[in-house]
């Protein structure tokens, strides 16, 4: 049974994550819904640890700016053409939003067409 709230969509494009304990870091956004993301890192930041997150979506108006919280780590293997690969991330739930980012996101969600 799907327990999520809201429909994930994939998309995939870059993230820049700061918090007050750990600095700045990168990351690449594998999938995002009203509510959160997937975002891969090598190094995820702790469980629990408050981020604020920066992205553009690739057809998206403008910057966003979420507040969220680390909520999971993983770890993923998998398949493709090249052979086997591997993927680490953290699953980030959004607890907020600067002033007319949460605008943007639904405007970026709404009206997308699962594939």
């Amino acid at each position: 049974m799907n327990k999520r709230r809201a429909m994930r969509f994939d998309k995939v494009f870059p993230v820049d994550i700061s918090t007050h304990e750990f600095g700045e870091c990168h990351g690449i956004a594998r999938n995002i819904s009203a509510g959160g993301m997937f975002v891969e890192m090598a190094d995820p930041l702790p469980l629990g640890c408050a981020i604020r997150v920066h992205f553009t979506m690739p057809d998206g108006p403008g910057e966003i700016v979420a507040e969220g919280e680390v909520k999971g780590h993983y770890f993923m293997n998998f398949s493709d053409g090249a052979g086997p690969r591997s993927m680490t991330g953290m699953g980030v739930r959004f607890t907020g939003f600067d002033d007319g980012s949460e605008g943007l996101i639904d405007a970026c969600l709404s009206g997308r067409v699962l594939h």
